[in-house]
């Protein structure tokens, strides 16, 4: 007999502790008593109590009561709306075998159901994306790295050569120039002593406290998983407000230090890494956290469920099923199947339909109001076995070694060893390679330390007179307006040699240091950058020149706004422009305690050019969007430089 269901209003009463309500439907005839007496509510009737739970303190029960009368002997409880902050409501059936528990996390499973369905039309439109899991770290060589085949083989490895021997005859041509003047082939030493003069302990002593202090956030995960904290709810905002009073005082401090800039912009630098690094950390960790809760929740309902099928000897009872509906998705939920959405792989389950009818069917039946089949709960059975495979198997990313594995990655060991890898993007498990080339660290020191040589000359002889002379500009008394008249003659003199310093820096860290690193931490990912130089749009040139920066912002920028804000995505583009171009202005205040705004300006502007880039007639003239990106290159660094030293 199909059951029917028939609201049932309070009559005139609120439902407090150790009162009474009159349950009665609209015809008025009496359903029985409701009777909440301190911990306990029992629903009576003329054939005694037929329906008994405990209400935890703070429970808290709707005054719109439904109740089903699935014969006439036997009422059930069909919905109990719990307030979101109590603690979970236990009921139990006094006249039926077996025993289910509702909680205030029932929403999880009407959660479930709704991305069960979401599910199957991403699956169909092929847009189904795993969060957290859309960078894969693979064994791979830079570019111009000599263990790169494709680099050693390159036809155009020849310019290679004759770009370095340009720069050694250059140095050639530098010291005896500095021999004829100076007497020395080093010339003056200005940069060096102002690098070097003062407060290089200091400094040591600060960048050991600034990588030290980053095990707090390994504390701040481990309070989340032994349940002091939730991450969704306490921790991230604690990780959040953490990092920007790490960021603060490390900044704080250089300026209190009165630090020169090379101090300073180191302590800037590895600072934002630090910081990206803790980010990534946390936010992944506290995102598996998260998985990891409710998994445990699920199977423990799977429990229940199970021993609510095998309660009764002839199978569950349509007033259990009916109980186990409604519970799961109740009236002001049935109609909100639009949550937000996290989408896992999907899957059949041996012996169940998860993906087709079976789902389609027990969102019918719940939201009708229908007693649950047989089928329908080995339906909601493999939905919820479904939903814990794929947690799961989020949980284990891609990690073959169990000991990695979330939880068991929190550990001081794993922390410590993330910390030094040459990537600020965190993952359980990386590719590494065998033994360190002893040999292949020699190159590669040797590499930074001769490149670092050639900045600094090229600084001391090109750069370091004309910002001496903006300086006496200033000094001197001269207006802006006289100063920007002497504009043109200083980006001309500062056009090539701030190119070229601009290449070697790029080349001396994403080339020299972080394959040095790499080396020595066995780490075999080397994807630190891609052929950028080919770039026909500022778009792809920030995607390959710096992959470690850009794989981080697509994880925790981009998506992260996607899914967390709900923007678009030229809002979130937009977005992850801007918070680039304002840590990029926090690097030139660094460097010349100026806020003036032109470089987070310039690169703002770099977005209509990308959607120009991207029309059907750029498209088709590679060529000229490589010659505009050149052309930006060169003289970028030149006109901002100039604009604020005489700024």
């Amino acid at each position: 007999m199909a059951e029917t269901t028939t609201p049932l209003v309070l009559a005139e009463e609120s439902l407090d502790k150790s009162q009474n309500a009159s349950l009665s439907g609209p015809s008025g005839g009496a359903y029985g008593r409701l009777k909440v007496d301190r911990d306990t509510v029992t629903q009576e009737s003329e054939n005694g109590v037929l329906f008994a739970g405990i209400i935890s303190d703070s429970a808290l029960l709707d005054n719109d009561i439904r109740i089903s009368r699935s014969n006439p002997n036997a009422f059930v409880l069909s919905s109990l709306n719990i307030s979101k902050e109590g603690p979970p409501v236990t009921l139990r059936e006094t006249n039926a075998h077996g025993e289910h528990v509702l909680s205030a996390d029932d929403l999880l499973i009407k959660d479930i159901l709704s991305r069960n369905v979401k599910r199957q039309n991403e699956a169909q439109n092929k847009k189904t994306r795993v969060p957290f899991s859309d960078l894969i770290f693979t064994k791979q060589f830079t570019a111009f790295d000599r263990q790169n085949p494709a680099s050693a083989g390159s036809p155009f490895h020849g310019f290679w050569t004759m770009f370095w021997l340009g720069i050694f005859l250059f140095l050639v041509k530098l010291a005896a120039d500095n021999w004829r003047a100076y007497g020395n082939i080093l010339g003056p030493s200005e940069l060096l002593e102002m690098m070097f003069d003062r407060e290089v302990f200091v400094m040591g002593v600060t960048d050991i406290v600034l990588c030290s202090s980053t095990v707090l956030c390994l504390v701040l995960q481990k309070a989340v998983l032994a349940g002091y904290l939730s991450w969704n709810k306490s921790g991230w905002i604690i990780q959040n407000v953490w990092q920007t009073i790490y960021i603060g005082t490390f900044v704080g401090w250089s300026v209190y230090r009165h630090w020169p800039w090379s101090h300073s912009f180191f302590i800037l630098i590895h600072c934002l890494v630090m910081l990206m690094k803790q980010h990534s950390y946390a936010f992944y960790n506290g995102h598996l956290s998260e998985l990891y809760t409710r998994k445990q929740v699920l199977e423990q309902k799977l429990k229940d469920l199970g021993e609510l099928h095998q309660g009764s000897p002839e199978g569950p009872k349509t007033t259990s099923s009916t109980a186990v509906a409604s519970s799961y998705l109740g009236e002001t939920q049935k109609d909100a199947l639009h949550l937000r959405s996290r989408a896992v792989h999907s899957r059949n389950v041996q012996g169940s339909d998860t993906s087709g009818s079976g789902i389609a069917s027990l969102v019918a039946t719940v939201k009708s109001g229908s007693a649950l089949q047989p089928e329908d709960i080995s339906h909601l059975r493999a939905i919820i076995e479904s939903e814990i495979d794929a947690i799961q198997e989020e949980l284990e990313a891609k990690c073959t070694d169990s000991t990695k594995q979330y939880p068991s990655n929190l550990t001081l060991r794993n922390f410590a060893q993330y910390i030094p890898f040459p990537t600020v993007v965190y993952e359980l498990e990386y590719p590494r390679q065998e033994r360190i080339n002893w040999y292949y660290v020699a190159e590669k020191s040797a590499a930074t330390f001769g490149v670092m040589v050639v900045m600094n000359v090229i600084s001391q002889t090109y750069i370091y007179p004309v910002v001496v002379s903006t300086v006496r500009m200033a000094e001197a008394g001269m207006s802006v307006g006289e100063r920007l008249q002497e504009l043109p003659w200083v980006i001309i003199d500062l056009l090539l040699p701030l190119m070229i310093e601009h290449l070697l820096a790029w080349y001396v860290v994403w080339d020299c240091v972080l394959n040095l690193l790499a080396e020595l931490t066995y780490f075999a990912d080397r994807g630190f950058y891609s052929s950028w130089w080919n770039s026909t749009s500022f778009d792809q040139y920030a995607r390959d020149w710096n992959r470690p920066v850009h794989n981080f912002l697509l994880r925790h920028v981009y998506h992260s706004s996607i899914a967390a804000f709900h923007l678009s995505k030229p809002a979130a583009m937009l977005a992850t422009f801007f918070l680039s171009a304002l840590v990029h202005e926090l690097v030139m205040w660094c460097l010349f305690r100026k806020v003036r705004g032109y470089l987070m300006g310039m690169q703002m502007l770099q977005l209509p050019l990308v959607g120009l880039a991207k029309t059907k007639w750029m498209r088709q003239r590679k060529l000229l969007g490589n010659v505009i990106f050149w052309f930006g290159i060169i003289t970028g660094p030149s006109c901002l430089c100039s604009l604020y030293l005489i700024t």
